[in-house]
């Protein structure tokens, strides 16, 4: 049964109307046609987002970054909810050749007691502050006041040092530092911030501060708000720098001061959109969503260049301005949607791996791509049309900087397209062997600050008293005895000694770790109550159901080290009978977490490989089109994760953000190569080769140019003070780097050495003067091209 009449009409229109940008295009189409009312759309929104821009800050809280990613995150939380947890600790190293005369260690105890009364302090561990049991009952300090002879002193922090379980790693062996511990109020912290709160410690450290003092302050705290300044700085230079240097390549490229004003200002609105409406959702940036500013400005730079090189090029072939805006929408148009559309995938892509920080990136990211598509199409040509009102003037042609790599182009596609085609499809099933082999890596020094004094101290402490990265072990007791029973205090000891044999002697403390008091006759009971009510729930729940085991392992520890280190430890716990006891804390939570997440970035790059190559045959309605775009787009993936392998960098987290997001901006090019080269085939008649060869000609320029600027706007992220996104610059540049080889040698080689296989391409459907194609009728009659295939149209003259 033959389909009905309308329905045949119905999907001839959709054929015969059908863009590659889903008709998104539609939106510049609507500027052009209603500018005075877009006008005011703009207005309203960018006034909507330049009033979050005061709001702006960045939340420097790397577990924002892994909350809800899995296991290990959920028994960190358990952790944090039972016992407390010392990553929120602050530490203070304190040291001095003098440390055993009487009037040092008194100044050391006024510092330990202001510390103690320090108004962002709940609590403070050190020598001056613990209390021991006394045999008359009670307790006593552990370092007594009045001490009279530097002998004294010494044998009273030795004592200590070798017996205490506490001070064993807070007392340094040769007597010349000790560390001491300030627990911070997370409720005021969180009230006034984590800088106020290292400010006023340090006001209160300063007058103690002398010739025979050293004091440094150490800690999480104090890592993440130097990565907070850090990343703060960073966003200044990249916006600053970033824009500086995209309005100069751009004033290179057109030689023209008000062309390159022109083509900087939708950059600069996109920016602001993006930064607004992340703030306005999200209310604060992120280590990770503050790249996603950087990334809208090089991208719309990119686009901005693209619009404005098509523009003038209509403009100089002799077309009226106004309707050089109209004919760009349409041409540029719906190859930006397309190259948005894939971005977005690209983001959204990441949204399938747990965690709180990725999926805030994605969907920033995924907003920003939309929202830089939307500027292009509404305030750009609206820019465009108030330009030539004012008497903008078409500026000459482009600089010969960026056309000089084209004719080789061409020279080597026309010439040797069969060879390189070939090496290039060799070249990156190869690159495919990497891929396989790469592995994840974590390293805490990434995620701080380049010449961190902080670092350098928590380096010093784990030197002299062996660490400050707990690891825990929590144990569920059976008696629930607060003062811990027998059959429990056994249960403390096996885990103790476990971890112990892991880490060292003496790098451990749990409530089983004060047996040099119980063997001198005071109970548990008495011990606990001696250390006290703040420091007694770091050993055991008040109602006796749980134990802490804490051991301190150094700050920097490799993280292939670190998992090996956990699997024996829950092996060891499993093969004793406590299966249980959950391991746990913030370097554990980062390593696995990041494996996990890694890993499924690392899937999600590939699907999102997958689906933008299908997205783009769909678009263009040919799978030959998706066959063509991808030597190209995987080259330059493959090839920087080729680089990642060799180095030995491995994987991370930025790293695999960057490749992900590096494919959906590579792809930018490609998309507009193959809609520029189709345009020739389809509408204006040219031959295969000659469409190729426009094309270059057309657009290389502006592919160059757009490589440029996003180059250079990226490579600013290479100067950052935190290496994580120093990494993600340096990978991006890379990737980049390969991607214009793939657009401008290896696209135009497979396009020349396929010639027969992407001859159907150019078959389209010509009006003629009996019979004209319309949407109702869309068939009109063929024109046969060369070699007797259907379609080829001869070229207008």
């Amino acid at each position: 049964m033959s389909s009905p009449s309308w329905f045949k009409r119905f999907l001839a229109r959709l054929t015969y109307d059908r863009s590659i940008g889903f008709g998104l295009e539609q939106i510049g189409l609507t500027t052009v046609r209603y500018p005075r009312l877009m006008a005011l759309a703009v207005l309203i929104f960018s006034v909507l987002c330049f009033t979050q821009i005061p709001r702006a800050n960045v939340d420097g809280d790397l577990l924002r970054v892994y909350a809800h990613s899995g296991h290990y995150y959920d028994a960190y939380e358990h952790l944090s909810e039972t016992f407390g947890t010392f990553e929120n600790d602050l530490y203070i190293l304190v040291n001095s050749p003098k440390l055993a005369e009487p009037e040092v260690i008194e100044q050391v105890r006024n510092l330990a007691f202001e510390l103690e009364l320090n108004e962002y302090a709940v609590g403070t561990m050190s020598p001056f502050t613990l209390r021991k049991p006394s045999p008359g009952g009670g307790s006593v300090p552990a370092v007594p006041e009045g001490l009279q002879t530097a002998d004294e002193v010494a044998f009273a922090l030795m004592d200590l040092q070798q017996n205490d379980p506490m001070m064993r790693n807070l007392i340094t062996p040769d007597l010349d530092g000790v560390v001491m511990i300030m627990f911070p109020n997370q409720d005021l912290v969180k009230e006034r911030g984590a800088k106020a709160m290292i400010e006023n410690l340090r006001a209160t450290i300063a007058p103690f501060q002398n010739a025979d003092l050293s004091i440094e302050i150490t800690g999480p705290p104090v890592w993440t708000t130097e990565m907070l300044n850090a990343a703060v700085d960073d966003q200044v230079k990249f916006t600053v720098y970033g824009f500086a240097l995209g309005s100069i390549i751009a004033l290179l490229a057109l030689r023209s001061i008000a062309g390159a004003l022109i083509v900087a200002a939708t950059p600069f609105l996109a920016v602001m959109w993006s930064m607004g409406m992340i703030l306005l959702f999200f209310g604060s940036f992120s280590f990770l969503t503050i790249i996603v500013t950087t990334l809208v400005l090089v991208i719309s730079f990119a686009e901005s260049m693209f619009f404005t090189f098509n523009w003038l090029a209509y403009w100089r072939d002799g077309m009226e301005p106004n309707k050089a805006v109209d004919a760009t929408i349409k041409l540029v148009g719906p190859a930006t949607a397309l190259t948005m559309l894939i971005s977005m995938v690209s983001f959204a892509s990441l949204s399938l791996t747990p965690g709180q920080g990725v999926r805030e990136f994605s969907m920033a990211g995924a907003m920003g791509s939309f929202l830089l598509f939307a500027c292009s199409m509404t305030f750009q040509p609206l820019l465009l049309k108030l330009a030539i009102r004012m008497g903008f003037k078409a500026p000459p042609k482009s600089s010969v900087v960026l056309t000089a790599p084209l004719p080789l182009s061409w020279f080597l596609a026309s010439r040797f397209g069969r060879p390189i085609a070939i090496a290039g499809i060799v070249a990156t099933g190869l690159l495919l062997i990497p891929y396989f082999l790469i592995q994840p890596g974590f390293s805490f020094e990434d995620f701080v600050a380049n010449e961190s004094t902080a670092l350098t101290a928590a380096e010093n402490i784990d030197e002299g008293v062996g660490g400050v990265a707990p690891l825990y072990i929590r144990v569920p007791l059976i008696e629930h005895n607060p003062d811990v029973g027998e059959v429990d205090f056994a249960r403390i000891q096996v885990v103790h000694d476990i971890l112990e044999k892991e880490l060292g002697e003496n790098k451990v403390i749990s409530a089983a770790s004060m047996s040099n008091y119980t063997d001198a006759g005071f109970t548990r009971g008495e011990v606990l109550e001696a250390v006290g009510p703040f420091m007694r729930r770091r050993f055991v729940t008040d109602d006796g159901s749980q134990a802490l085991v804490t051991g301190f392992m150094p700050t920097i520890i490799e993280s292939d080290k670190l998992k090996d280190l956990v699997a024996r430890v829950e092996s060891e716990l499993v093969s004793a009978g406590i299966t249980d006891a959950e391991v746990g804390g913030f370097r554990v939570l980062t390593t696995f977490a990041t494996d996990n997440i890694v890993r499924g970035l690392q899937l999600d790059l590939t699907l999102s490989v997958l689906v933008n190559l299908a997205l783009i045959g769909f678009a263009f309605q040919s799978f030959r089109v998706a066959l063509a775009s991808a030597i190209p787009n995987l080259f330059p993936i493959l090839g920087t994760e080729a680089w990642l392998w060799w180095s030995g960098s491995g994987l991370q987290l930025t790293t695999v953000i960057a490749l992900t997001i590096a494919f959906g901006i590579a792809v930018d090019d490609t998309v507009h190569f193959l809609s520029h080269y189709l345009h020739g085939r389809r509408e204006e008649g040219r031959t295969h080769e000659d469409a190729v060869q426009h094309t270059l000609l057309r657009i290389g320029g502006a592919i160059v140019a757009t490589t440029i600027i996003l180059c250079a706007g990226t490579a600013i992220i290479m100067f950052s003070e935190l290496p994580q996104v120093a990494l993600f610059g340096s990978l991006f540049v890379v990737t980049l780097a390969l991607a214009i080889l793939g657009d401008l040698f290896i696209l135009p080689a497979l396009l020349m050495a396929g010639g027969k296989f992407f001859h159907p391409l150019g078959k389209i459907r010509v009006r003629t003067a009996d019979h004209d194609a319309t949407p109702d009728d869309p068939t009109g009659d063929t024109v046969t091209g060369e070699g007797g295939t259907e379609g080829e149209a001869p070229r207008p003259a």
